[in-house]
């Protein structure tokens, strides 16, 4: 069940320069980027996050404290790894995997796929990721604001909002980065991990998730279970 979970939760939060002119109608804020390899490397935090699930806000928020990525040039061209840091209820989680690049599109494949552009920000250093994945039989849409900082300016926030409106996307799920990241498991050996890039599950339990998230009741059943499972969790 926790493997569930934890895919469950990490689905839904996932995930990936320099200054544009300010984009202000939809024509601009929806219109695909260039995507310059070089610069996707380094550290990334998630500040915010939108998607086509019904009730998605209501999940991460609850559950995902905050997250953020490293990105690195892997041996194969066009390739490249990415650690992903989060904080769920409290604790660190690892996730590793590995995006391609290719016709200015990144993908990713883990137990979903996930498939996203880089759409066009006025923000210096940030990514704002339009993403479609696959989730066994649903088709999830996803904006994700990423930047160097902890914090965005107001004004910068209300631009993702804007292109998350333009999309016809839920409301945004706010990421608390300012509390305190998960430190650098290779740098920070003492601090308790637990990686979870190994998590999967069956075909069944597949089959549930995608009932679950197809309706905002099916994601309130799922935040229930997995209120009980992290709880149990907690006391072990």
């Amino acid at each position: 069940m926790m493997e569930f979970i934890h895919v469950a939760v990490t689905v839904l939060s996932l995930l990936p320069l320099g200054r544009s002119a300010p984009v202000t109608s939809c024509e601009n804020l929806i219109q695909p980027r260039e995507i310059p390899g070089n610069q996707l490397l380094g550290k990334w935090i998630l500040l915010a996050e939108r998607t086509s699930i019904p009730g998605s806000k209501m999940l991460v928020q609850m559950l995902m404290e905050n997250t953020w990525v490293n990105i690195t040039a892997a041996s194969e061209a066009d390739t490249f790894n990415n650690l992903q840091i989060q904080k769920k209820m409290g604790k660190c989680f690892t996730l590793k995997t590995n995006m391609t690049l290719v016709n200015n599109t990144l993908t990713i494949l883990h137990t979903y796929r996930l498939s996203g552009v880089l759409l066009n920000t006025g923000c210096p250093d940030c990514l704002v990721i339009y993403s479609n994945n696959t989730i066994g039989r649903i088709a999830v849409k996803a904006l994700q604001l990423l930047s160097r900082r902890v914090k965005v300016s107001a004004a910068e926030l209300e631009e993702f909002t804007k292109q998350a409106e333009c999309l016809n996307l839920q409301p945004p799920a706010i990421m608390d980065s300012e509390k305190g990241l998960c430190p650098d498991p290779t740098l920070a050996p003492e601090t308790k991990t637990t990686d979870v890039t190994a998590d999967s599950i069956s075909s069944d339990e597949l089959s549930l998730l995608e009932k679950l998230l197809s309706s905002e009741s099916g994601v309130k059943t799922l935040l229930d279970m997995i209120q009980r499972s992290m709880a149990s969790f907690k006391q072990d």
